[in-house]
């Protein structure tokens, strides 16, 4: 009986010590999961738009606010260029103050001088973080769900371009994202026009990805700039793919873009594609611009056709205002003088040649029937003869 006793003894004190036990790890382990998911709301935001919103902090909103500032934003010492300027820094202080402890949404100017101050990287990362905080303000305490018009989001990609800061400019792609931005495409222009000045490639074809992929309508506006992109970098095999997408999805190119496509596909001396742009060109704008004008002029000195090409040209100077017709005879002089060199950098070893003896031949040719009309008047053709053309 005493054995009984005591083994009854033990098993109530082993059985209250495994409550305790499983109690505490199933305290531990929901503390675990409620921060571990609260983490997920900060790392997966830009995936699940207006999470952050719902998720459940074991803090007050006040205090958790500038926690994630201090530890998202803070910086290693370094240059002046890793440090905010200090008016933006002083905003986004204040900004903080007003809806951390006043609870209250700072005045739109506040906002908007933030973001025409931004100098460099560490501005716009504050900047970011302003508009993460006031998103997430406006979603918890003034129960207002939609994001910030698309204004600010084109405003927003306009001081990333300016500053370089390039990331962060791309989130502000991102039709679900933690900022509360509505992205647009003329918010993409802004990015696009930054690589144009910098004839980055691999930017452009990064936003292009973000665009498709965001569902952003593409508009003339991108075709202009991608295709002048494309030109600048000489790359023919980006310039058509891109064209091709455009025209796919039914964008209707201004003339300006046929300008650059069509210089393009003469520079390279490519006339089964410059007579294939210039058909699609013609289906939508009949009269041609000075550029188109000439591209179809060359493309025929191309073809050994030089009456033609001065038709065309004469032609042309009668369809432009009397303020444009100086420029025709410009045209004609670097016509002349520089576009031979470049289209036979363009042509094989073997075929340079050839094209140097037919150019040498047919461009006197086409001079000869502007002289009559005072067309080229500037051109010098016994210094022109004694040029090399395949220098």
């Amino acid at each position: 009986m005493q054995v009984i006793s005591n083994a009854r003894n033990l098993a109530r004190v082993l059985g209250a010590r495994t409550i305790l036990f499983n109690s505490n790890l199933r305290f531990s382990s929901s503390l675990i999961q409620s921060h571990s998911s609260s983490l997920q709301c900060q790392l997966h935001g830009d995936a699940c738009p207006g999470i952050c919103g719902s998720c459940y902090y074991p803090m007050p909103l006040h205090s958790f606010y500038p926690m994630i500032s201090r530890t998202c934003f803070s910086t290693k010492a370094g240059t002046a260029d890793s440090n905010p300027t200090e008016a933006v820094k002083e905003l986004y202080d204040n900004m903080l103050q007003s809806v951390n402890v006043k609870r209250t949404m700072p005045p739109n100017t506040s906002l908007w001088s933030m973001i025409g101050n931004c100098k460099n990287h560490e501005d716009i990362k504050l900047l970011f973080d302003v508009l993460q905080n006031l998103r997430r303000f406006r979603l918890s305490n003034l129960r207002i769900h939609s994001n910030f018009n698309c204004d600010l989001c084109q405003e927003v990609s306009r001081a990333c371009a300016r500053v370089g800061a390039i990331d962060f400019g791309k989130k502000a792609l991102w039709l679900n994202n933690v900022f509360g931005l509505t992205p647009s495409i003329a918010s993409a222009h802004h990015l696009l026009s930054h690589a144009k000045v910098h004839k980055d490639t691999k930017l452009m074809a990064e936003v292009m990805q973000l665009l498709k992929r965001n569902y952003l309508p593409l508009q003339a506006g991108t075709a202009d700039i991608v295709l002048r992109i494309c030109s600048d970098t000489n790359n023919w095999g980006l310039i058509s793919k891109y064209a091709n997408r455009f025209i796919k999805a039914g964008v209707k190119f201004r003339q300006t873009t046929f300008d650059t496509w069509m210089e393009f596909a003469v520079r390279r001396g490519d006339t089964e594609s410059l007579w294939n742009i210039e058909k699609l060109r013609s289906e939508t704008m009949k009269p041609h611009s000075l550029s188109t004008g000439f591209a179809c002029a060359k493309g025929l000195l191309l073809e050994r056709k030089p009456t033609d090409a001065a038709a065309l040209i004469q032609t042309l100077n009668e369809t432009l205002s009397d303020a444009k017709k100086p420029v025709v005879v410009v045209e004609v002089e670097k016509l002349v003088n520089e576009w031979p060199s470049k289209v036979l950098k363009h042509k094989k070893t073997e075929d340079r040649k050839a094209l140097a003896a037919a150019l040498k031949s047919d461009i006197p040719t086409m001079v000869a029937g502007l002289l009559n009309i005072g067309l080229a008047g500037s051109v010098n053709l016994e210094e022109w003869r004694k040029k090399e053309i395949l220098s």
